[in-house]
């Protein structure tokens, strides 16, 4: 399922968007800005904050191999920043301003959490899954924010 969700909203998602709003006439930055900031961070980090918010043990277990019930109260704390960060990034759909300050925290978030799971060493399934989307989505938010100022 993890594995479903980040193809989903990592790759296939926000490529479907930037070519049909390309196809319509938007800049190739400012879709790619909009598509993956909306798919991206917003939808990929509101689905991942439901599921730590509804079952906090499933990502400290499966995600950090954590089996101690108190490592549930850090998994909270993870997911509520990953809603603060998520519906603003949905929201911003609708409010186009915000796009480059919600990359920049997106490639901050990513980045950061993508060379965790390298210096962790990151060995399971799930983990390399983390670490290779974090990464990439990263890569993408900057090359996005590094055109739009050139742009």
């Amino acid at each position: 399922m993890q594995l479903a969700a980040i193809v989903l909203f990592m790759i296939v998602l926000p490529i479907v968007s930037i070519a049909v709003d390309v196809a319509y006439g938007t800049a190739l930055a400012v879709a790619l800005g909009k598509w993956f900031v909306f798919w991206g961070v917003g939808w990929r980090l509101a689905t991942a904050a439901v599921r730590q918010l509804m079952q906090p043990a499933f990502t400290a277990e499966h995600i950090f191999e954590i089996r101690d019930p108190a490592a549930t109260a850090l998994v909270l704390e993870i997911g509520f920043g990953n809603l603060a960060l998520g519906i603003p990034s949905i929201a911003s759909l609708w409010f186009p301003a915000w796009v480059p300050a919600l990359a920049l925290a997106g490639a901050i978030f990513y980045g950061l959490a993508g060379l965790q799971h390298v210096r962790n060493k990151a060995t399971t399934r799930a983990e390399i899954a983390a670490m290779a989307s974090d990464l990439g989505i990263a890569a993408v938010l900057i090359v996005y924010l590094v055109w739009l100022a050139a742009g």
